[in-house]
């Protein structure tokens, strides 16, 4: 950030008075700028023994598999921003049967949130930024064209517990990577 949304004149970083993080801070209006992470919600959507996953047609990583997921709208909640992303990506009704897994993940300002889901009616089609959707039993997945860690992840801890008790608890992890 280089100037002010609120006056338009430059900005610089320092830790503003009762706060311990450095922030852009307008000299001129005194605005503080703050930045705070990105939500990403999504559904691991499941007919039968098999997870839906949609091949990427946009970037970042354009042609790889992913759960469908996206960036959480202002005003919409997680809930709402999984079955809208579901939709739009894999064109795919499920009905959410709980939270079960999220990680920050700081490096990148985000933290990502993934429901288990079951498909509705089994129904799925190309969303505008899919190349493809597909159905994969646990041997059939593409363990090596997976777009995100966070897609391997859960899709891990899903078959993991499948196979276990079958229950499916909720998985919180923090994704760190070392800057340097």
């Amino acid at each position: 950030m280089n100037y002010c949304s609120r006056c338009g004149q430059a900005v610089e970083r320092k830790i503003p008075p009762g706060d311990n993080r450095e922030r852009f801070v307008c000299g001129h209006c005194g605005a503080i700028h703050y930045q705070n992470p990105r939500i990403v919600t999504g559904c691991l959507p499941v007919w039968d023994d098999q997870v839906l996953l949609c091949r990427r047609a946009i970037e970042p990583r354009k042609g790889l598999w992913t759960l469908p997921a996206g960036f959480l709208e202002a005003g919409e909640t997680i809930h709402a921003g999984a079955l809208r992303e579901t939709w739009e990506e894999a064109r795919a009704r499920v009905e959410i049967l709980g939270l079960y897994t999220m990680f920050s993940v700081p490096h990148i300002s985000q933290v990502h949130v993934f429901f288990r889901a079951r498909l509705v009616d089994g129904a799925f089609a190309v969303g505008e930024e899919s190349l493809e959707v597909r159905l994969f039993d646990e041997e059939s997945i593409p363990w090596d064209e997976l777009a995100f860690p966070v897609v391997g992840k859960t899709l891990k801890h899903y078959f993991a517990d499948r196979a276990g008790a079958g229950r499916f608890p909720v998985h919180t992890e923090d994704l760190v990577v070392e800057r340097r």
